[in-house]
């Protein structure tokens, strides 16, 4: 008995049939799987923003608390190195603080120490007499130093009421600026515990308040104040804050009750403190393990259901073997599921013209289906994008492959241009089994791709300054020692280091040193000439230009225009002689890749030894590779 080619195509039907069902329940489980892992991951980043808001919010409380103490101990320090410390000065003192009803739930007292530590006056109702603070930390650190700014002290127990309080200080002087006592105010720890607790953050959520040191101030979740005072310096966070921005998510397990948690922690732009605000990632999980294994219930049953569907429709195959009626049937499947789709499905013929589009084309691409019939499906993509599509179709029309994925940008009538993202698949003649054309189904993707490349942005640059931060220098730096070391180029590196820059903070303040290294950065910017030149910040207060194709003599030039521009501006630090002006110390160093058998980390380090030598040898000069550059004098500011 001889079988035709039609009967041996009839009798794999039904296998093809099956093995179509088996690929279907595959893919929905996969699908499936990937819903709920997205819906997983949509729930911890809303938690995410959760805490993001609430920390700020907090930490925005918290500034304003300080602020308020702030503005008492300010006022308090101008009437007691007015009125001075004589029984008649006291007695006032005495009387206006006694006179006064502060917001005691915020501000817990005020309290006014000579310079031995001996109590003059306070809005407690105590008895001074052989009341002394001599031995606290924060009258120490004030009679030991002449800072006269407010100091936040560590939590300690109060003398007058014997609950744990903030401390904030300021030392006053006697008119011949010697030390003359301390103004205290106080906050209670409860305070901040219980004005915590008021928000709904899970059963085992918390927030926290540090000082920049890593000790805790208060935590919702403390009844007793065991963890009042604790010191949190050496756990992961605190160990690498310095190298993290002022606000970030962060995921980590406590120390204190050992949970998983997701947080987001907030540093204070005006303070020294830490807002942290976590919640306990199995109660962020906890509805959608519920809801998940609810869905996948349903897909589970849903499988089954196609699953018996499925051996229906071998069976079916199997009496009837109807291959004509089934390619129709398929057709118009498509054809319903292409009209009824958001997404626009268009056929290619194999001279790459529209053969068919489905009227989503008008919302997506704002075009007529009807116009595009019989038009080059090619003629509104992008001309940069344009060869990747042409190989790409090129591939699938060869047989080279089955399908493809591309996203590239389409003139669209009314948007000027969008990001689509096209899946294509090969079509094959139901007869030959050959090549036909191409099914391309394409999706608007222009919001996701303005995401991912604000975020890209925000990965690579330094939150102060805009600059490159030290990870996508490091990168660059690789890259273009790998392009030097291959076309034989010299490749240049400039560190820059501001001189006494912990002088000028602690006597500027931070809002002034911030300003300091933004207003570096924009000159540093400003000698950015040609694309592949960079200029980043490595680290604190320390910076680098990295300059391909560079030699050494156009390195120093580089230096030197750093320097005159930084001199230009004439900042004042008044601790930094002789020119009592911000500037620089610059280390530079230049190689040829391909003459050296070093890595690129050899550059850095031949110009982190130069930057040492500028700083021993007097600051405010550039040493490059071995020899000093001498810049002449500058004048006094």
């Amino acid at each position: 008995m001889i079988t035709s080619r039609r009967e041996i195509g009839k009798a794999h039907i039904p296998l093809w049939a099956a093995g179509f069902v088996a690929l279907a329940c595959v893919a929905i489980l996969a699908l499936s799987g990937w819903r709920e892992w997205e819906s997983r991951q949509v729930d911890l980043k809303n938690a995410e923003v959760d805490m993001a808001n609430l920390a700020r919010s907090l930490t925005q409380h918290a500034d304003d608390t300080f602020d308020l103490a702030d503005t008492i101990l300010t006022g308090m320090v101008d009437r007691m190195e007015t009125g001075g410390t004589s029984p008649a000065a006291l007695e006032k003192i005495r009387t206006f603080l006694q006179s006064r009803k502060y917001n005691r739930q915020r501000i817990r007292g005020i309290f006014v120490y000579d310079e031995t530590g001996r109590w003059l006056a306070t809005t407690e109702d105590v008895n001074l007499a052989g009341l002394n603070n001599g031995d606290r930390d924060y009258f120490q650190q004030h009679r030991a130093s002449t800072d006269r700014g407010t100091l936040i002290g560590r939590p300690v127990k109060s003398r007058s009421g014997g609950q744990w309080i903030i401390t904030l200080s300021r030392r006053f002087n006697h008119p011949d600026g010697s030390f003359a006592g301390v103004v205290l105010t106080s906050i209670d720890v409860a305070y901040f515990t219980q004005f915590y607790r008021r928000f709904d953050i899970g059963p085992n959520g918390s927030v926290s308040l540090l000082n920049a040191d890593g000790i805790m101030l208060a935590r919702s979740r403390d009844e007793d104040g065991s963890n009042v005072g604790r010191d949190m310096s050496k756990s992961p966070l605190f160990r690498t804050l310095k190298d993290r921005p002022s606000a970030s998510v962060y995921y980590f397990k406590s120390p204190l009750d050992g949970l998983e948690r997701l947080s987001f922690y907030q540093l204070s732009s005006r303070y020294p403190i830490l807002v942290l605000a976590t919640k306990a990632q199995d109660d962020v999980l906890e509805p959608w393990r519920q809801q998940s294994f609810t869905r996948l219930a349903v897909v589970a049953g849903l499988l089954l259901v196609i699953a018996l569907t499925g051996f229906a429709f071998v069976r079916y195959l199997l009496q009837r073997q109807r291959m004509a009626a089934a390619l129709v049937a398929k057709e118009a499947d498509f054809r319903l599921l292409a009209e009824q789709c958001s997404d626009v499905v268009m056929r290619i013929g194999l001279d790459e013209r529209i053969l068919y589009v489905s009227p989503s084309c008008a919302r997506v691409f704002g075009q007529d289906p009807a116009k595009l019939l019989g038009a080059p499906a090619l003629a509104a993509i992008n001309v940069e994008d344009r060869p990747r599509v042409e190989q790409a179709i090129a591939a699938l029309k060869n047989g080279e492959a089955e399908e493809a994925r591309l996203i590239y940008r389409v003139r669209h009538r009314e948007k000027n241009e969008i990001w689509v993202e096209t899946a294509l698949r090969v079509t094959r003649a139901a007869e030959t089994n050959k090549i036909d054309g191409v099914v391309a189904i394409s999706r608007d993707m222009t919001e996701q791709q303005d995401l991912q490349n604000k975020l890209a942005a925000l990965a690579t640059s330094d939150g102060l300054t805009g600059l490159a931060n030290r990870r996508h220098f490091d990168e660059r730096l690789s890259e273009e020692w790998a392009r030097a070391k291959r076309d034989g180029t010299p490749l240049s590196l400039l560190l820059i280091d501001v001189d006494h820059f912990k002088k000028f903070n602690d006597h500027y303040g931070h809002q002034a040193g911030d300003a300091c290294l933004r207003a570096l950065a924009r000159i540093l910017d400003a000698q950015i000439r040609r694309p592949a030149d960079l200029a980043a910040r490595y680290g604190g207060e320390e910076f680098v230009l990295l300059l391909p194709n560079t030699d050494s003599e156009g390195c120093m030039q580089v230096g030197e225009k750093v320097r005159e521009a930084l001199l230009e501006l004439g900042m004042l630090h008044a601790l930094n002689p002789p020119s009592k002006l911000i500037t620089v110390s610059l280390g530079g160093a230049t190689n040829v890749p391909a003459q050296s058998m070093t890595e690129h980390a050899a550059l850095i380090a031949a110009a982190d030894r130069a930057l040492y030598s500028a700083k021993n040898g007097g600051r405010d000069r550039l040493v490059m590779s071995g020899q000093v550059v001498a810049w002449p004098d500058v004048k006094s500011a």
